[in-house]
């Protein structure tokens, strides 16, 4: 099936003719582009915050920290209280953001307080399940770190939870609020590509704290570390400071390149193809530099076949991460169609045409004309048509969107894109492709129904 209508394609077509024809013609608008070339600015309009909300952070590590100085951002927002089982976080809380905070190692303090409307969950992933599900009974909005929860089997209970409460629940892929994203979508619904066949991704990295080695306190200890909390919910065993602070390397709490990276890149894709998903998902990869105990491969491969829907064609995915990479290539996500192909960032589209169409338009024949262009049947050789779309210098980026949709959901009543169940279809790839790569198999996913299938 075709994911645009003819006359959706067509029209696209019909308009960035005549982009080109006014570059030809010397409009103002945009006189310094070549032939071939058009850019637009892409712009978000202005809000406006109206109630006061107050909010925790449960987790203060790098992504709770960074999370908070970006949702401070967003008008009238005010940060209460911070649990982290680490004391040494406590105390650099109130250093960032004062000393009046509500501080404390024990998340369901946070949960009982009246003065918290929403909190930020920025755990390791082991945690993520029940605490988002404890937030939402006891009448807090969540907004949950990526991926949504660590296990396969864990998301239904977080989508029930979000069902039964009403609370607003976001998990934190930034991009799918990101202006990128939205002009992708766009472009892919007029036709830009024409129809959808190969989607790809790469995740490239190679310094110690981009691999995960983060740095561990001096004074870590079972003194200053609730380990005995920490791992409740999972495998016993003495304290062990690695385990604690360099957790995405473990398969006890993270889940490893996939979980981290790969579900970043899901999340795009199904915001901007309106996909539920794959069905068949495939890992390789291994342990090829990082030998440092860690139980998570340090490069990773996944391919993934998706499904023809209501949404869209059928479509390959193939998605790398290396952690060993000497040449920083990250490609955040390329979209391959049958007529072109559109890099997408959070912050700017480049699309790439190589078919040419004929036109009967009778203005855009006068115009091409008068620019020394005319058309003729002659068969040429030309350049790709390549079209910029580049968020203005002042874009304040998609996790700061991100914040402001989830605050204004809480504010006006409104759902957001990347809920429990978009979040969970995010995250069961992810997830799989763990699955796949620990089991030496493909793994087999019902994207509509989110259940396994058996071989």
């Amino acid at each position: 099936m075709k994911n645009t209508s003819d006359s959706s394609r067509r029209n696209f077509i019909k308009k960035m003719a005549g982009a080109s024809a006014a570059i030809a013609v010397g409009n103002a608008a945009f006189a310094t582009q070549a032939n071939n070339n058009y850019f637009e600015k892409l712009h978000r309009n202005p809000f406006s915050a109206n109630d006061k909300i107050n909010f925790a952070l449960i987790g203060a590590g790098g992504m709770g920290t960074q999370d908070v100085i970006t949702a401070l951002k967003t008008p009238n927002v005010k940060l209460v209280a911070v649990c982290d089982l680490y004391k040494g976080r406590l105390k650099d809380a109130t250093t960032k953001w004062g000393n009046d905070l509500f501080l404390t190692q024990h998340y369901k303090e946070i949960l009982s307080r009246k003065d918290v409307d929403a909190v930020i969950i920025a755990t390791p992933d082991h945690w993520h399940q029940q605490i988002s599900i404890d937030a939402m009974r006891a009448g807090k909005h969540v907004y949950c770190e990526k991926p949504m929860v660590h296990a396969i089997t864990e998301g239904p209970a977080v989508i029930k939870a979000q069902t039964e409460t009403g609370k607003v629940f976001q998990v934190g892929s930034q991009g799918v609020s990101s202006l990128g994203n939205e002009k992708a979508k766009q472009l892919l619904k007029d036709g830009a590509i024409g129809t959808l066949n190969y989607a790809e991704g790469f995740w490239a990295r190679h310094s110690p704290t981009g691999a995960w080695q983060y740095p561990i306190p001096a004074d870590a200890s079972t003194d200053t570390v609730d380990w005995e909390t920490y791992i409740s919910n999972t495998t016993k065993r003495p304290f062990d400071a690695t385990r604690f602070f360099r957790w995405r390397n473990y398969r006890d709490y993270g889940t490893g390149m996939a979980g981290d990276l790969f579900v970043h890149l899901f999340s795009s894709l199904h915001f901007i193809t309106n996909s539920y998903g794959p069905n068949k998902i495939y890992a390789a990869g291994g342990l090829r530099y990082w030998k440092d105990g860690r139980e998570v491969p340090d490069v990773l491969l996944g391919t993934f076949d998706y499904p023809q829907s209501v949404a869209h064609a059928p479509f390959n995915l193939s998605l790398r991460c290396n952690f060993v990479d000497g040449t920083s290539g990250t490609t955040y996500l390329k979209l391959v169609g049958s007529e072109g192909s559109m890099d997408v960032t959070w912050d700017s589209v480049t699309l790439k045409r190589n078919k040419t169409t004929e036109t009967d338009d009778p203005f855009l024949i006068e115009q091409m004309k008068k620019a020394g262009t005319p058309l003729s049947d002659r068969k040429r050789i030309l350049p790709p048509e390549e079209y910029t779309f580049a968020a203005e210098k002042d874009y304040l980026g998609g996790p700061y969107d991100h914040f402001v949709n989830f605050f204004t959901a809480i504010r006006n009543g409104r759902k957001v894109a990347e809920d429990a169940v978009f979040a969970y279809r995010a995250a069961a790839p992810a997830l799989l492709c763990n699955d796949s790569f620990n089991q030496d198999t493909a793994m087999l996913w019902n994207p509509e129904t989110m259940q396994l299938v058996k071989k």
